[in-house]
C-alpha cells in the first residue's frame, strides 16, 4: 500500500508540473532518494572494504541516486539498479589477477530488500563472504530477511575468494531472470539444482561456471527449468554422464558443459532439444561415434566436441547443417577420410577445428571451391601437400596446424603473410626461412624441421617463436639491418630463438627492439659477452641465455632491466661477481655451472617474490647470507599460486605463454612448465661456501628442495628443520656437518629424496619413521652412524660423542679406505683413469649424468656391501 501511495504522489506531482507547464526535470530534482534503500546501501556499505575509494561518493550529504554505480527509478526514485564491478587487466607477468583495488569484505544479504531493485552487478570483485542479518537470518526463517521480487539481474561472478554454502536464500527472490555464480565456491552445495528449480521458477539463464559443482543428479528424470534458454555449467567435476533432466528443457537453446568431466557415449534424446543452437561438450570423455543424427539440428550454429574420445569417421550428415558458424571436432580419435562432402552445406561456417592423431585423410576434389569463407581454421592431416582449397580462404584471421608433414614452398609463406595468428608449432615442415618475410601478429613455428638463416620481420610481428628447429647462422642480420625490418620499427615484444644452431654474438643492436618484453637464445652456440645495449629494454620480464658459450661479468647496464623477474643464464662461461643489483621482484635467478666467485650478496634477501635461487656449480665462498627468511615467497605455502603465465596484450587481444625452467631436484635435471609456479628451489651445491647453516633458512617452510651438498658447511642440523614441511628434496651431503640427525626431520612427510652422506654424522638415524625408508646411500660416509636402513647396529648403551670435521683429506681418505676394500686394484685403477677425467668435465649432457648418477649408485651398493662385510 506504501508502495502504491508512493508512486501515486509521483505520478500526481509530475502531473501537476505538466499542468503549470513546468520542465518535469526540474520537480524530480525535488524527489529525493527513498530513505529505505538509502539505509541499506549504507549497511552494505559498513560490511565492505574500499581500498580504491570506489564508494567515497556515498555520503549521508548527497542523494544516494547520485552515487557511484547507483541507478535510481525516474519517477519513484527507488533503487533499481546496483553496478559496481572490478575493473582488472592482466599484467605482462604475474602468478594472478591484481584485485588489491577491488571491493572486499562481505556481501549485506539486505541489498535484496530493495523492493524496486533489477539488477544487482558486483562480479569480479574480492568479496569473502555473505552477511545475513542477525535474528536467526542465517537460518533464512524470518520474512523480512529478504523480502523481493523485483530482482531480475543478479551477477556475483568471478568473486573467486567467495564460497557460499547453500543457495536457499535464493527462495526470496523468485523473480530472477538471470543468475551469474561463475567462480564461486558452491561444492557444499550438493542440492544445487533442487534449489535454483524451485526457487527461481522465472530463470532463463544460469551460469555456474567453474563453480567446483560435483553433482548434476543424472538419474533425476525433471527439472522445473520452463523458462531456460541458456546453461551455463562449464569447468565443474561432475563426472556423470549427461543427466536425462537436460533432455526435457524443450524451451533451451544454448547448452555449455565444457571441461566437466563427463563420460558416455551422446543420447539421442538429445534431439528433444528441437531449438537447440549451441552445444558446447569441448573438454570431457565423451566415446564413441560422433552421431549422425546430430545433422538434424537445424538450428544449430555452434557445435563443440573438441578433446574428447570420440571414435570413428566424421559423419557426413554434419555437412547439412547449414545454421552453422563454428565446427569443433578437433583433437579426437578420429580415422577415415574427409572430403568436400562433409562441408556440402555449411555455407556460413566461420570456425573450423578438425584433426586427430593419427592425422584423418583429407581427399579434396583439387578444383572443389568450399561455399564458406573461413575466419578461424584448426586442422591435420596425412600427407605431403596442403589441400588446395586452403588458398581459396581469403579472410582467415587465424591458422593453426597440427599433427602435419608437409613442405612450405614461397606461395604458402605469401599466403600466411596476411594471417593474424599462425601457429604451426610441432609439425614436420620441411622449409628454407632465409628469404622469407613473416608478417603475422603472432607466429608460432617452434618444433620443426625448418632451416637457414634467420627470417625477415615486418614491424607487424609482436610474438615470434621459433625455437627448436634447425636454423644456422648470425642473429646479426635479424637485430640490426633495420632494412630487412619493414617500416624500420619494431612492435616484438617476444621472441623465442632457442634450441637451435646460431652462432656468433649476441650483437650491439638491441637498440632496435625496446618493445621486447621475453627473450629467450638458450641452447645454441652463441659466444662473447652480454652487450651493454640489453641495458635499454627496460620493459623485459624474462631473459634466457642459457647453454651457450657467453662469457665475461654481467654488465650492470642490465640493472636499467627493472622488471627482470627471470633472468636464466645457466650453462655458460660467465665469471665475476653475483650481480646486486636484480630488481626485487625477481622471481627466478638461474645462475649454475659458470665461473662466478665472491660471496652471496645479501640484497638477495630483499626479492620477497623469488622462488627460484640456483647458484650451484660456482666458485661461490663466504657465508651462506642469514637474512633469507625475508624472502617471503619461500615462508608460506604458496602451492595454490596460479601459473607463471606471461602475457602478452597486443591490440587488446591477450597471448598467454606459461615459462619453463630446467631444475635439478631430486638428484637430476627436469624440465618444469606447466608446474613450475608448484616448485619452490634453493640450490647452492658444488661452490666453496663455509660455516654453519644459517638458522633462518630453517623457517622457509614453503621451500620444496634444498641442495647445499658439495660445499664446506659446519655445524649441526637444528630440529627446527622439521618446521620445512613442504620439502620434497634434500641434500646435505659432502660437507663438514656433525652431530645427531635430528628427530624433527621426521616430520618431513612429502620428503622423497634425501642425502646426508659423507658427513661426519653420529649416533642412530631415528627410527619408526620414513627415515628408514631411504636407501643406505642417502647416509653412508658417516662412520659415526647407526641404525635402520644401515646394517651397522646401535649398542644400547653406546653413547656417541660429538665428532668434530675432518679435514678434507682425512674424509676422502677415509672414504676411499672403504672403497677399496674387496675391489680387485686393477679394476679400480682401470676405471678411475678411464672415468676420473669425465668426472672433472662442468658441461656434460643431462642423459650422461643420468648414466653416472646410475653407475655411482651401483658402486655405492658395491661399497656398502664390502664395508659392512668387515665390521
Amino acid at each position: 500500500m506504501n508502495t502504491f501511495l508512493s508512486r501515486y504522489a509521483t505520478i500526481c506531482a509530475w502531473l501537476l508540473c505538466a499542468m503549470m507547464m513546468l520542465n518535469p526535470c526540474t520537480c524530480s530534482s525535488k524527489i529525493q532518494c527513498n530513505e529505505k534503500d538509502k539505509e541499506g546501501l549504507l549497511n552494505f556499505k559498513q560490511g565492505v572494504e574500499d581500498p580504491s575509494g570506489k564508494l567515497s561518493s556515498w555520503s549521508t550529504e548527497q542523494d544516494c541516486c547520485n552515487w557511484k554505480g547507483v541507478k535510481c527509478d525516474n519517477i519513484t526514485s527507488r533503487v533499481t539498479e546496483l553496478s559496481l564491478p572490478c575493473s582488472t587487466t592482466l599484467p605482462t607477468y604475474s602468478d594472478k589477477v591484481d584485485k588489491s583495488h577491488c571491493l572486499t569484505g562481505s556481501i549485506h544479504i539486505s541489498l535484496l530488500q530493495f523492493q524496486s531493485l533489477h539488477s544487482l552487478d558486483l562480479h569480479n570483485n574480492d568479496f569473502l563472504a555473505i552477511q545475513f542479518d542477525s535474528q536467526n537470518c542465517h537460518n533464512l526463517s524470518v520474512e523480512y530477511c529478504v523480502n523481493s521480487s523485483a530482482l531480475e539481474y543478479l551477477d556475483l561472478s568471478s568473486n573467486y575468494a567467495l564460497a557460499i554454502d547453500n543457495l536457499q536464500w535464493l527462495s526470496r527472490i523468485s523473480s530472477l531472470k538471470r543468475l551469474q555464480l561463475s567462480g564461486i565456491d558452491l561444492r557444499k552445495e550438493t542440492y544445487w539444482l533442487q534449489s535454483v528449480t524451485t526457487m527461481l521458477p522465472s530463470l532463463s539463464e544460469l551460469y555456474l561456471r567453474s563453480c567446483q559443482l560435483n553433482n548434476l543428479s543424472p538419474s533425476l528424470q525433471y527439472a522445473n527449468f520452463t523458462a531456460l534458454q541458456i546453461l551455463d555449467l562449464r569447468g565443474n567435476k561432475f563426472d556423470s554422464e549427461l543427466p536425462k533432466w537436460l533432455f526435457n528443457l524443450s524451451g533451451i537453446f544454448n547448452i555449455d558443459l565444457s571441461s566437466s568431466v563427463l563420460r558416455g557415449q551422446l543420447p539421442k534424446a538429445l534431439l528433444n532439444l528441437r531449438h537447440l543452437e549451441s552445444l558446447g561438450l569441448e573438454k570431457n570423455h565423451f566415446n564413441g561415434p560422433i552421431p549422425d543424427w546430430l545433422g538434424q539440428f537445424e538450428h544449430l550454429q555452434y557445435l563443440d566436441l573438441v578433446k574428447n574420445n570420440f571414435s570413428g569417421s566424421i559423419p557426413v550428415s554434419l555437412g547439412n547443417l547449414s545454421s552453422l558458424v563454428f565446427l569443433g571436432v578437433g583433437r579426437n580419435q578420429l580415422t577415415g577420410i574427409v572430403s568436400e562432402r562433409n562441408f556440402a552445406k555449411l555455407s556460413k561456417l566461420k570456425y573450423l577445428s578438425i584433426y586427430s592423431l593419427p592425422p584423418l585423410i583429407f581427399d579434396f576434389d583439387s578444383h572443389w571451391i568450399p561455399p564458406f569463407q573461413l575466419q578461424q581454421l584448426i586442422f591435420g592431416f596425412a600427407g605431403s601437400e596442403l589441400p588446395v582449397w586452403l588458398y581459396t580462404q581469403r579472410s582467415i584471421d587465424t591458422l593453426k596446424i597440427v599433427h602435419s608433414s608437409f613442405e612450405a614452398p614461397g606461395d604458402f609463406w605469401n599466403f600466411v603473410s596476411r594471417i593474424t595468428f599462425l601457429d604451426l608449432e610441432r609439425n614436420s615442415i620441411d622449409g628454407n626461412l632465409s628469404k622469407v618475410l613473416l608478417n603475422s601478429t603472432y607466429i608460432n613455428l617452434s618444433s620443426n624441421d625448418l632451416k637457414g638463416s634467420l627470417p625477415q620481420l615486418s614491424s607487424n610481428v609482436a610474438v615470434l617463436d621459433i625455437a627448436s628447429n634447425s636454423l644456422s647462422g648470425s642473429i646479426s642480420p635479424l637485430l640490426c639491418d633495420r632494412k630487412r625490418l619493414l617500416n624500420g620499427e619494431s612492435n616484438l615484444v617476444y621472441l623465442d630463438l632457442s634450441d637451435n644452431r646460431l652462432s656468433g654474438g649476441l650483437t650491439n643492436c638491441w637498440h632496435n627492439w625496446k618493445s621486447l618484453v621475453h627473450i629467450n637464445l638458450g641452447s645454441n652456440n652463441l659466444t662473447g659477452k652480454i652487450p651493454r645495449s640489453m641495458g635499454l629494454l627496460s620493459d623485459l620480464t624474462t631473459l634466457h641465455l642459457h647453454e651457450n658459450n657467453l662469457y665475461g661479468e654481467i654488465p650492470p647496464s642490465l640493472q636499467n632491466c627493472h622488471s627482470l623477474l627471470i633472468f636464466n643464464v645457466r650453462e655458460n662461461n660467465f665469471s665475476g661477481n653475483i650481480p646486486k643489483w636484480i630488481p626485487q621482484s625477481a622471481m627466478a635467478l638461474q645462475l649454475r655451472s659458470n665461473q662466478f666467485s665472491g660471496n652471496i650478496p645479501p640484497q638477495i634477501c630483499q626479492m620477497t617474490s623469488l622462488i627460484i635461487l640456483d647458484f650451484a656449480d660456482n666458485r661461490i665462498s663466504g657465508h651462506i647470507p642469514n637474512c633469507l627468511d625475508d624472502i617471503t615467497a619461500l615462508i608460506s605455502n604458496n602451492a595454490s599460486r596460479s601459473k607463471l603465465a606471461f602475457y602478452v596484450n597486443v591490440s587488446n587481444i591477450y597471448y598467454s605463454f606459461v615459462d619453463s625452467l630446467e631444475l635439478v631436484t631430486k638428484g637430476q635435471g627436469s624440465y618444469y612448465r606447466a608446474n613450475l609456479h608448484f616448485m619452490t628451489l634453493i640450490d647452492l651445491s658444488n661452490n666453496d661456501l663455509s660455516g654453519t647453516i644459517p638458522p633462518q633458512m630453517f623457517s622457509l617452510v614453503g621451500l620444496h628442495s634444498l641442495n647445499l651438498s658439495d660445499n664446506k658447511l659446519i655445524g649441526s642440523i637444528p630440529n627446527e628443520i622439521g618446521n620445512m614441511y613442504n620439502l620434497e628434496s634434500l641434500d646435505f651431503s659432502t660437507n663438514k656437518l656433525w652431530g645427531e640427525i635430528p628427530h624433527g626431520m621426521s616430520n618431513l612427510s612429502f620428503l622423497s629424496y634425501l642425502n646426508l652422506s659423507s658427513n661426519n654424522f653420529t649416533g642412530k638415524i631415528p627410527s619408526g619413521t620414513q627415515l628408514q625408508g631411504f636407501s643406505a646411500l642417502s647416509y653412508i660416509g658417516n662412520p659415526d652412524l647407526c641404525g635402520s636402513p644401515l646394517t651397522k647396529n646401535c649398542s644400547s648403551d653406546t653413547k656417541y660423542k660429538e665428532t668434530k670435521p675432518m679435514d678434507e683429506h682425512q674424509s676422502q681418505s677415509e672414504f676411499l679406505s672403504w672403497f677399496y676394500i674387496g675391489i680387485e686394484s686393477g679394476f679400480v685403477t682401470g676405471f678411475l683413469g678411464v672415468c676420473g677425467p669425465i668426472f672433472l668435465i662442468r658441461k656434460c649432457r643431462h642423459a650422461y649424468f643420468n648414466f653416472l648418477y646410475d653407475m655411482r649408485d651401483q658402486l655405492y651398493v658395491m661399497v656398502a656391501v664390502k664395508m659392512n662385510s668387515f665390521r
